[in-house]
């Protein structure tokens, strides 16, 4: 019997529809939550207000939404920053409260791992991490997941990112069983700035 692309297989699954797939999960949850649920927005302590806005306003490009200073807040007071992609409400938040001055969380210790931030398009990654090189920002990973292409790197508090974008459904690895199969292979940094509308120093 001939082996099944890659296409075929995503399509003999349901959900499998105008881009979407509906991957086979390897344990079906008791009580499922809605197909819908995303993440909305993750909200982040920082040290300095007006050194997370540089970063991630001037340097990412998100637009400020609200910003408040010295507010009440668990307890205490301190500064919060909300920011936005496209008009959202808000997709990122900041505040002080209790942690301004702060060092970076340390290693050893549990809590967030990373924020993946997901880019519409190749290209619009692309820019940006062609504005992070400009800056000579450190750039910690390049990895190519198969379902994604990903660049990771730490924020001004140490907040760890990842910066992708998705391959259509129908290029993501699959096993024989139409699972997922997570690959980890090398991004080539080169070859996705070829894509930036924004050449270096543009």
């Amino acid at each position: 019997m001939a082996e099944r692309s890659v296409e075929q297989r995503v399509a003999e699954h349901p959900g499998s529809m105008s881009g979407m797939s509906s991957l086979e999960p390897i344990q079906r949850a008791d009580r499922p939550i809605a197909p819908g649920t995303t993440i909305g927005h993750v909200h982040l302590r920082t040290a300095d207000i007006d050194r997370a806005r540089d970063f991630y306003v001037g340097v990412l490009g998100f637009d400020v939404i609200a910003e408040f200073r010295d507010i009440p807040g668990w307890g205490t007071t301190g500064d919060a920053l909300f920011v936005s992609a496209g008009g959202y409400h808000h997709h990122l938040g900041f505040n002080t409260w209790k942690s301004k001055g702060g060092p970076p969380q340390p290693d050893g210790v549990t809590g967030l791992h990373h924020v993946a931030l997901l880019f519409p398009t190749r290209r619009d990654l692309a820019d940006v991490i062609q504005r992070l090189v400009d800056i000579d920002w450190p750039l910690r990973q390049l990895t190519d997941h198969g379902t994604h292409e990903a660049v990771y790197l730490s924020d001004p508090d140490g907040n760890d990112l990842e910066l992708y974008w998705d391959r259509a459904p129908s290029q993501w690895p699959l096993d024989e069983n139409g699972r997922l199969a997570f690959v980890d292979g090398k991004l080539d940094l080169d070859d996705l700035l070829s894509e930036s509308a924004h050449p270096q120093g543009q």
